[in-house]
C-alpha cells in the first residue's frame, strides 16, 4: 500500500477553532468530554488573537494534519497575550466525522449533548480523489502547497452557486463530457463522493440545464479534477472541512453563506488561474440567477466584456511597423544600397545583389514577352539552384504570384496543381513535367532570351502590397491539396515584426535549405534578401547528408540557421562527433512541434549567449511565423511546451468549439488575426468562409488554425498539436483523410484508415504513415502502395500497409484506431523463408538496417517501403560508419534502396569479394 503523502492526509483531515472562556482548563474539560484520553499542547502565542500574527498562528495550527499513525484527534491550546484562549481540534473525519466533532465541542463549550462513543477502528488511507487538471498551469515544484481564493457571492446567495461551478468547469475543460466531483458532508455523519455528469448541447435552455443539474449525481468514472465540498453548518467555532484541497481545485460551500473559499494544490493550479476562475464562477451564477428561464445556456459567458478585451490584449505583442510595397521593390532597395554585396551563393555560381536584380530583371521581361497578363499564377518546379531564387524574383517583377512545385512530386500531384491554380506558363528545367493543356513549359534561359532586345521594364502598381506574390499548395481533407494564397504585405510585416529582435543584417549569412514549395522557404529566402544578407543555396542532396549540411554551414560561416526539430537533431549528433567550428548565432526553429529537451547537448557545446535558440510556431495560412520564443537551458529542463508570444503585429486567441474566447489556462482552438493572415484558399469559396472568419470581438479577419493551445497569463502560446485529422511529420503538415481518399481510390479497396505511429516515442525521426485497407478479390497490398505512389509525394506516402477485414468502429460510427492491429508491411520476401548466406558485411548491414526500421530486413526487402525516411537514411550512414563501413552519400542510398543492392555497393567500396 502507497503511504500518503502530507497533502494526501490533509485532505482527510477537518479542524474546529473553539473560543474557551477565560477561566476553561482545557485539559480538564476535554479529559471529561471524551471517553479516550487526549493530550491538550499548551502553546503561548505571543500576539494577541486578533492581531496578524495571532491569526495566522491559528490558521497555520488549524491545517496541520494529524501523521497516518497518530491519535485521530489532536488538540492544541493558543494562549494569547491578551489572556483569550483558542482551542484548535484536528481530526481525521473517516474516524471522527462532523457529527462526532459538533459533540465534542458542545460538551466542552458547555457540557450539553450526547457523550461521544469511542473512536471507531476506522482506516485511514490517504484521501484519492485527486484527478488531473490540464488547465490549471501550476508549478510542480509546489505539489502539496494549498492556496485559497475567497468566492462573493453577495446579492446572490448561494442557491446558484453549484451549477456555476459546474457550468464553469465544462467551459474550462471543454470536453464532450465532464464531471464536477462532490464531497458532501452537509449531514455530518460520513463521507460521499458522488459527481454531476456535465455536458452542454447546443440548443440547451437555462432551465433545460439547471432541471438535468438537479437530477441526482453519480459515481464518478475517475477522480474529478475539480469539484465541491459541501460542509456542515457549524455555530460552535471556525471549522475547516479539509485542511488541504480533495480535489485539484476544490469548492468550499458553507450553507447559508454569501461567500465560498476556493481550495487549490499549487502544484496544479496556478494562483492567478484560481483567481479568474473563482471570479467566473461568481459571474456565472450571476447569470444563472437574473437569466429568463428559455435563455440559451450558450449565450451565458464565462468572460465579462471587459475581461474578454483583456485576454484578446494578453494575446497581442503590439503593433508592427506598417507594411506597405513589393518584396520586389523592397530587394531593389537593397540592391541599390549595396549592389556589390554578394546576394547568393550557390555551388561555384555567386550573385551580387545587382547581378541578381539584373538577372530577375531579364526573366520577367520574358514573361512580359509572352503577353502575360499582371496578377496571373506563374508555376516554378526547380531544383535548389541560383536559377530558383533568380526566377522567384523575377516573377514578383513581372507583377505575377508564383506557385512554387517540388520537382520531386508525383506527376499527378503537379498535374492537378497547374491545373487548378490556372497557370500559363510553368518555368522549369525538368525534361518530364507532365504536359497539361493551355499551358507553356519554359525553362529560366528561354524565358531570359525572349526578353533579348527589350529595354522597357514594364508598368508596376506604386504599392501593390495587396496582390497575391505566391500560392503555396497544403495538404487538404478532401484528398485534393488546396492553395494559400499571401499577398505581398505579409511577407514584408513579417520582416519588419522580426528584423529587430533577431538583428538581422547585411552580416549575416543564411542558408536556402528548404523546398520552394515548404513555406519555410518563404523565411529563409527573403528574410536574408531582404535585410542584405548573404544566401547560400543548400543542394538537394547536400540537404540529405548531415555531414556534408555540417561542414557547408562551417565553411561558409553561415550566421542564421532554419531547421525543423526532426533535421536538427541530426545535426547535434554531427556536432557532437565533429566539433567544428560553426559561426551560428541564430537558429530558428519551424514546421513541426519542438522536444525541447533535445536541446541538452547543443546548449553544453553553444552557450545561449552565443548562439540564441527560437521556437517558432507558424501557419502558412497566416505567413510563415506567428510567435516567437527564445529557448534557454532552463527551457530544457523543464519541458517547456511554449511557443512563446506572438511577434508583433500578429494576435492570438484561444477558442471553445462555439468560437468564444477562453482565459488563459483552458485549451480550445488557436485563432490567428494580424498582419500575416493570408488572402484565401484559391477557388474555395466555401473553405475560405469556414476558416478565414469575421471576429466579432475585434471586426478584424482571424484564421481559424485548427491547432490545439493555451495561453499562459503573461500571453505565451502553448502548442499542443492538431485538434482535426491533420499532422505534422519533418515539417510537413498533412492531412490523413487527404491520404486516405487516395487509398479508396485504388482498385479494389473498400474502406480504409490512415494513423500515425512511433516506434520510439520521444523520437520525432521514428515517426510513420500506417495506412490500413479492406480489399476485395485478389488485389494486395503491394498494388495499393503503388496505386499511392502515383499521387502521393514520399513524404505522404504510407510507410506500411495492412490488410484488414474491416475498419472497427466506435460507437459513434467512426473510425476507431485503438482497434487496428500492429502495423505490417508489404513483403518482399517471407520473413521465415531460408536465408541464403551471407557475410559479414551483409550481416552487419541487414543488422543496421533491423535496427533503425525496428523490423527484420531481408535481402528483396526495399529500405524505403519498410518505413524508412530521410531522416533514418541519416542514422544508417551515422551509424555504418561506427562500424567503419565505406562511406555512402544519401543520393547513393536512394539508388541502392534494396537490402541486396546496397550491400552490393558496400561490398564494392570495401573491396570485399562477397
Amino acid at each position: 500500500m502507497t503511504t500518503p503523502t502530507i497533502d494526501e492526509l490533509a485532505a482527510g483531515c477537518h479542524s474546529l477553532v473553539l473560543r474557551l472562556p477565560g477561566t476553561a482548563d482545557p485539559q480538564r474539560l476535554l479529559s471529561e468530554a471524551l471517553p479516550d484520553p487526549v493530550q491538550v499542547w499548551q502553546t503561548p502565542v505571543p500576539a494577541g488573537a486578533d492581531e496578524p500574527a495571532g491569526q495566522d498562528r491559528r490558521r497555520a495550527e488549524s491545517l496541520r494534519p494529524i501523521h497516518q499513525d497518530g491519535p485521530p484527534l489532536r488538540a492544541v491550546a493558543l494562549n494569547y497575550l491578551d489572556g483569550t484562549t483558542d482551542l484548535v481540534l484536528v481530526a481525521v473525519r473517516a474516524v471522527i466525522p462532523p457529527a462526532a466533532l459538533r459533540r465534542i465541542a458542545r460538551l466542552l463549550l458547555d457540557g450539553t449533548g450526547d457523550a461521544v462513543p469511542a473512536w471507531p477502528a476506522a482506516p485511514r488511507p490517504g484521501l484519492a480523489h485527486r484527478g488531473r487538471l490540464d488547465w490549471g498551469l501550476g508549478d510542480p515544484d509546489q505539489r502539496g502547497v494549498a492556496g485559497r481564493v475567497q468566492i462573493d457571492l453577495t446579492g446572490q446567495g448561494d442557491s446558484f452557486l453549484l451549477p456555476a461551478i459546474a457550468l464553469a468547469v465544462s467551459r474550462y475543460s471543454g470536453e464532450d463530457r465532464t464531471e464536477l466531483g462532490v464531497l458532501d458532508l452537509s449531514d455530518g455523519t460520513a463521507e460521499r463522493i458522488s459527481a454531476y455528469p456535465l455536458d452542454e448541447p447546443a440548443q440547451a435552455s437555462v432551465a433545460d440545464f439547471l432541471h438535468r443539474f438537479d437530477q441526482a449525481p453519480v459515481t464518478p468514472h475517475e477522480p474529478p479534477s475539480a469539484g465541491v465540498v459541501l460542509s456542515p453548518a457549524f455555530e460552535e467555532g471556525s471549522y475547516t472541512a479539509c485542511l488541504a484541497p480533495v480535489f485539484p481545485l476544490t469548492v468550499q460551500l458553507d450553507p447559508g453563506s454569501a461567500r465560498a473559499t476556493c481550495h487549490f494544490d499549487q502544484g496544479m493550479v496556478d494562483a492567478s488561474i484560481a483567481r479568474q476562475f473563482s471570479a467566473h464562477v461568481a459571474h456565472l451564477a450571476g447569470q444563472l440567477a437574473n437569466s429568463a428561464a428559455q435563455r440559451p445556456l450558450s449565450e451565458l459567458e464565462l468572460l465579462s466584456q471587459a475581461e474578454r478585451a483583456a485576454v484578446l490584449r494578453a494575446g497581442e505583442a503590439g503593433d508592427g511597423a506598417p507594411a506597405r510595397g513589393r518584396i520586389d521593390r523592397a530587394f531593389e532597395e537593397m540592391a541599390a544600397k549595396q549592389p556589390q554585396a554578394v546576394a547568393l551563393l550557390a555551388g561555384e555560381e555567386q550573385l551580387t545583389y545587382r547581378q541578381l536584380d539584373e538577372r530577375a530583371d531579364a526573366l520577367a521581361a520574358g514573361l512580359r514577352a509572352l503577353d502575360i497578363a499582371p496578377g496571373s499564377r506563374i508555376g516554378v518546379c526547380l531544383e535548389r539552384d541560383a536559377d530558383l531564387v533568380v526566377t522567384l524574383l523575377g516573377v514578383l517583377k513581372a507583377d505575377c504570384a508564383y506557385v512554387p512545385m517540388d520537382p520531386r512530386y508525383p506527376a499527378q500531384r503537379l498535374s492537378f496543381t497547374v491545373r487548378d491554380a490556372g497557370m500559363p506558363v510553368i518555368i522549369t528545367s525538368a525534361p518530364d513535367f507532365p504536359a497539361v493543356p493551355g499551358t507553356r513549359l519554359l525553362s529560366p534561359g528561354e524565358l531570359t532570351r525572349l526578353a533579348a532586345g527589350r529595354t522597357e521594364a514594364g508598368a508596376r502598381a506604386d504599392d501593390g502590397g495587396e496582390n497575391p506574390a505566391y500560392v503555396i499548395y497544403t495538404s487538404g481533407s478532401t484528398g485534393t491539396p488546396k492553395g494559400v494564397v499571401v499577398p505581398h504585405r505579409n511577407v514584408l510585416a513579417l520582416l519588419h515584426a522580426t528584423t529587430g529582435d533577431f538583428a538581422l543584417g547585411p552580416d549575416d549569412t543564411w542558408t536556402l535549405f528548404h523546398s520552394s514549395a515548404f513555406d519555410f522557404s518563404v523565411w529563409e529566402i527573403w528574410g536574408c534578401l531582404l535585410t542584405g544578407g548573404r544566401l547560400v543555396v543548400v543542394p538537394y542532396w547536400t540537404t540529405r547528408d548531415t555531414e556534408e549540411f555540417y561542414a557547408l554551414l562551417a565553411g561558409q560561416r553561415v550566421t542564421v540557421l532554419n531547421q525543423t526539430p526532426s533535421a536538427f537533431a541530426q545535426l547535434i549528433r554531427t556536432d557532437r562527433r565533429v566539433r567544428g567550428d560553426l559561426a551560428l548565432r541564430l537558429v530558428i526553429f519551424g514546421g513541426e512541434p519542438l522536444d525541447v529537451r533535445m536541446l541538452a547537448p547543443w546548449f553544453t557545446r553553444h552557450p545561449a549567449s552565443d548562439c540564441r535558440v527560437v521556437n517558432m510556431f507558424g501557419i502558412t495560412e497566416t505567413t510563415v511565423h506567428v510567435t516567437a520564443q527564445t529557448i534557454t537551458p532552463h527551457d530544457v529542463v523543464t519541458g517547456s511546451r511554449s511557443v512563446g508570444r506572438p511577434i508583433p503585429g500578429w494576435t492570438v486567441s484561444i477558442r471553445d468549439g462555439q468560437g468564444r474566447v477562453l482565459p488563459p489556462g483552458p485549451s480550445g482552438e488557436i485563432y490567428v488575426g494580424g498582419a500575416g493572415v493570408a488572402g484565401e484558399y484559391l477557388g474555395r469559396h466555401e473553405l475560405t468562409q469556414q476558416r478565414f472568419i469575421l471576429d466579432e470581438s475585434t471586426g478584424e479577419r482571424i484564421y481559424r488554425s485548427g491547432d490545439k493551445g493555451r495561453l499562459h497569463p503573461d500571453g505565451r502560446l502553448d502548442h499542443l498539436g492538431r485538434l482535426d485529422n491533420q499532422v505534422k511529420i519533418r515539417g510537413h503538415r498533412i492531412e490523413l483523410d487527404e491520404i486516405r481518399t487516395v487509398l479508396l481510390g485504388a482498385p479494389h479497396v473498400t474502406a480504409a484508415a490512415v494513423v500515425v505511429n512511433r516506434d520510439h516515442p520521444d523520437d520525432p525521426a521514428s515517426s510513420r504513415i500506417d495506412a490500413y485497407v479492406v480489399l476485395e478479390g485478389a488485389a494486395d497490398r503491394a498494388h495499393v502502395l503503388a496505386h499511392a505512389k502515383t499521387t502521393l509525394p514520399d513524404y505522404m506516402t504510407p510507410a506500411t500497409i495492412t490488410q484488414v477485414t474491416e475498419i472497427p468502429l466506435t460507437i459513434n460510427g467512426k473510425p476507431d484506431t485503438t482497434q487496428l492491429p500492429d502495423p505490417r508491411t508489404v513483403p518482399t520476401e517471407p520473413l521465415d523463408a531460408p536465408k541464403p548466406a551471407t557475410s559479414t558485411v551483409a550481416d552487419t548491414v541487414l543488422g543496421i538496417w533491423s535496427k533503425q526500421l525496428n523490423t527484420p530486413v531481408n535481402l528483396q526487402d526495399n529500405f524505403f517501403t519498410l518505413g524508412g525516411n530521410s531522416l533514418l537514411v541519416t542514422r544508417v550512414l551515422a551509424e555504418m560508419r561506427d562500424q567503419n563501413l565505406p562511406k555512402i552519400s544519401p543520393r547513393q542510398f536512394y539508388s541502392h534502396s534494396t537490402a541486396s543492392q546496397f550491400i552490393g555497393l558496400v561490398q564494392q567500396l570495401s573491396g570485399a569479394d562477397d
